[in-house]
Parts: structure tokens; sequence; C-alpha cells
């Protein structure tokens, strides 16, 4: 059975799967980055985790994978297939595709970056499937997201296209590690909200979630720094759909699985800030932690058809 690779690597786990031409996952497997042994030990656990992927292949379907995706963190150059930077991860210059492509006897690979490639996938299998331009804006330890056109996501430039967490919503504000003040990250990020709120109620262990709760049961603080969080995080959002109009903001992370007690005053957030703008539909994202493992697989599986949807054999 034809199928793909793709591999999702985060800072502490790894998800995988082998993909079917449909979408249908075949196998799935998990296991530990290991970052606490290294940036070379982590490449080498990525390099030996897609052999054995590409071996199941082979073994239980009856032929190796057709192509991989991988996603990484930090900074990727895509074009190339090179991992620039991950703070995380620890590493530089990886030239990961390269490296993978030597592994896998040659198969075409294809790197993504984490966010963009998981807003991929919600955008032609998730929350934003239909609309043509989406933003997918994931609110997780920072803020990060990924610009949909037509199927595909913008890298930009120099791959850096996406990172609303880094627009600056409180000028002079806060100091953030990327040497500017009053990043949109560090006002409503689910680390800024749990920040705020272990300092407000006195307990250092409370985090994002423990704040939503105070929020739904109507304790003042948690109401206050909840509100704060939600007015950046429409600043930021106005800004960007100012510059880029979508269809539709998806909104995925750890703080969008507060549900509605983030999406009501969010809707009515955008809603009073919009002038002349056209107002995009705001959902939550669909595909939760699997977003970035089926992005993966849609990367793979673009490598391998041509632009009129025809598959080809590399």
């Amino acid at each position: 059975m034809r199928h793909v690779i793709a591999l999702d690597v985060g800072g502490t786990g790894m998800k995988a799967a082998l993909v079917g031409a449909d979408g249908a996952l075949l196998h799935r497997a998990r296991r530990a980055t290991g970052r606490e042994r290294g940036p070379d030990e982590v490449v080498a656990g990525i390099l030996d985790f897609a052999a054995e992927l590409h071996a199941y292949g082979a073994e239980h379907l009856g032929e190796g994978a057709a192509a991989a995706g991988v996603a990484v963190p930090g900074i990727v150059d895509e074009a190339n297939g090179v991992a620039v930077y991950a703070a995380n991860l620890g590493w530089r210059d990886v030239g990961l595709r390269r490296l993978l492509t030597g592994r896998l006897g040659g198969i075409p690979v294809a790197l993504g970056h984490d966010v963009r490639t998981g807003g991929l996938a919600e955008g032609r299998i998730g929350a934003g499937r239909g609309a043509d331009r989406y933003l997918f804006v994931a609110l997780g330890t920072g803020i990060a997201g990924a610009i949909g056109v037509a199927g595909r996501v913008e890298a930009g430039a120099h791959g850096f296209a996406g990172e609303i967490g880094h627009v600056v919503v409180r000028p002079g504000g806060t100091p953030c590690p990327c040497g500017q003040r009053g990043c949109l990250e560090r006002f409503a990020s689910a680390a800024a909200v749990g920040e705020a709120w272990a300092a407000a109620c006195g307990d250092p262990e409370a985090d994002a979630a423990d704040c939503a709760k105070a929020v739904t049961s109507g304790d003042p603080n948690a109401v206050r720094i909840w509100q704060q969080a939600v007015d950046a995080l429409a600043d930021g959002l106005v800004t960007a759909l100012t510059l880029l109009d979508p269809r539709a903001l998806i909104i995925g992370g750890g703080l969008a699985e507060a549900g509605e007690t983030l999406f009501t005053p969010l809707r009515n957030a955008v809603r009073r800030r919009v002038t002349f703008q056209k107002l995009p539909d705001i959902v939550p994202a669909a595909l939760g932690d699997t977003a970035g493992c089926l992005g993966a697989g849609l990367l793979a599986w673009d490598l391998l058809t041509t632009t009129d949807g025809t598959e080809v054999t590399p």
C-alpha cells in the first residue's frame, strides 16, 4: 500500500504516522525526543525513528514509504531543508532533509515549521477546510501563526511569516526574549496567562487552565487577567486581519482548550475593534495535537503530487 512517513518533532516528544493517499493513518507511533541528551542525539533519534517507520512500512504494508514529511520547531529554512535554530532542542543549521533522504534510501523529504505544518492541516482538513485564506494562531508557551492561501501556507521570504506573537501590542510593555517590549505573546499566550494567575492567586503551580476555571466561577482577579489577555489578543488579531484579510481565524493551542470561555469574549473584542475590515469567522482548531503530524503527511504527499492533483512516482 502506497504511503508516506509523517513525523512531528516536539520539545519533549515525537509523534509519527504512516499515512495513506486518502489520509488514512495506517500506523502510529510515539517516542521521547530526548533533548536532555543534547542536539546530536536528538538528530540521531529522529533519523532512527524515521528509519524504523520506513522498515515497518516495508514489512507490514508491502513497500517502504514513498516520501517523508517532518515538522520541527524553531527557525526552519523549508526551501533548503535546514533546521536553522531551535532553542528548546539546542540545534543550529542542521541539514535534516539531506540527512533523512540519505537514511531513507533517497526518497524525497519535506521539512516544515511545526506551527505552519499544523496550520496547513487545519486549513486543508480541519477547522479551515473550504477557506481559501485563513490565519491559524497557536496559543501555547508562545504564540505563532500560519498564513494559509489557496491550500498552501506562506513561509515568507526568510521563513519568518506568521510570527504574530512578536507583533507589539503594548509598546514599552513587558520585555520579550526576542529583544522587543510589549509583544503579544507576553500578554496572551498560555504561559503568560498562567504566570499572571499564579502570581495573583499565590500558587506557583497554577496555570492558564486554572485561570480559565476561576473565570467561570467568577473570581474577579481571574476575570481581570483573562480579559487583559483577550484584549491583547484581539489587538494582535485585528492587526493581522487588517493586513491579511483572512476568511477564517483558527485559534488553537493550550489557551483555546478553554472553549467558549475564550471564544465568546474574543469574538466580541474583535468585533468591537473592526471598522472597515471584514469580520472573519473565529473558530477553534479541530485537530488538536495531531495537527503537526497530519500536516507533515500532507507535506510528504505534496512531493508526490503534481499541480493538477495527479500522483507521481519519485
